[in-house]
């Protein structure tokens, strides 16, 4: 895999866990990092749950199993973790604020080879690579949730990204049999770009009384073929991420079409963050979600 032989992954949470899943499932070392022992050990026990899931389902055995989790080690302590790493993906809250001070840590902590690079779902790479000395070694590599299902990583250009940055990241996402498709530095890139206008405007039809979420996502699944109904999807993710990606998206274009729904902004003021809070559009509170 070239020069990448160390990781760092920089926070334990959703993507933090299944992001160190899968470097550590194609044979790499993974040092995770996170604020608290006590998110460590729960990062550690998705990651189980998954690899449980893996095995009886006949994707992997049990020794591949114990050597996937054997590579994973978990650490408070994220100077001491870069001194010696090859690649830091940074998977911490979508922040911009909390994104930047963590890239100047990674830049003074890692050594010079190193490339940073940051999971972020819609935040600029060049204004992160803006906060280090070494902005042609800062990209992007958006992974898809759940990690280790999806196939798909956006590489992400910042605009000084260089050539040799951009080629190892591609050809390490590849080698996690992933699907890099290459993409330039703009508000939500491809992916948010595309989808959270979408996910915003079922969300404006709720509001206007268009109709009920199960009517509108109903319609998209069997209309459209969508697996997964937009407002479901938007559970999933989590309205507090969708908002925050609305946000990013309206103040990089100053286009009114991406103004986030009123609705979208009241439910995340009241907690109700979808499925991660038991209660977004739908109430997850029971086995069977209900609106």
């Amino acid at each position: 895999m070239g020069d990448i032989r160390t990781i760092v992954v920089v926070g334990s949470g959703t993507m933090g866990n299944g992001i160190a899943h899968v470097f550590a499932q194609y044979g790499l070392t993974v040092r995770l990092n996170d604020l608290s022992d006590e998110l460590l050990k729960r990062a550690l026990g998705t990651i189980t749950s998954n690899l449980d899931r893996q095995v009886k389902k006949g994707t992997l055995t049990e020794d591949q199993k114990r050597e996937t989790l054997s590579r994973i080690m978990p650490t408070t302590r994220l100077v001491e973790a870069c001194a010696d790493a090859d690649l830091v993906v940074e998977a911490a809250t979508e922040n911009e604020t909390v994104k930047m001070e963590l890239f100047r840590t990674l830049d003074t902590s890692t050594p010079a080879h190193c490339i940073l690079a940051s999971n972020t779902s819609s935040i600029s790479i060049t204004a992160l690579a803006a906060v280090t000395k070494r902005p042609d070694r800062v990209i992007g590599m958006h992974f898809m949730n759940p990690v280790p299902v999806m196939k798909l990583v956006e590489v992400i250009r910042g605009l000084s990204t260089s050539q040799d940055t951009f080629e190892l990241v591609r050809s390490t996402a590849q080698r996690l049999e992933k699907v890099a498709v290459e993409v330039n530095d703009y508000p939500g890139f491809v992916s948010n770009r595309v989808l959270l206008p979408m996910l915003n405007e079922a969300m404006y039809a709720v509001m206007e009384g268009v109709a009920t979420p199960e009517a509108i996502d109903t319609v998209m699944k069997l209309g459209m073929n969508h697996p997964m109904g937009p407002l479901q999807l938007a559970d999933f993710i989590g309205l507090d991420v969708c908002l925050s990606i609305m946000e990013v998206l309206y103040n990089g274009f100053g286009d009114s079409k991406y103004r986030p729904c009123p609705l979208l902004k009241k439910m995340v003021a009241a907690g109700h963050l979808g499925r991660k809070s038991g209660r977004g559009f739908y109430d997850y509170s029971s086995p069977s979600p209900a609106r």
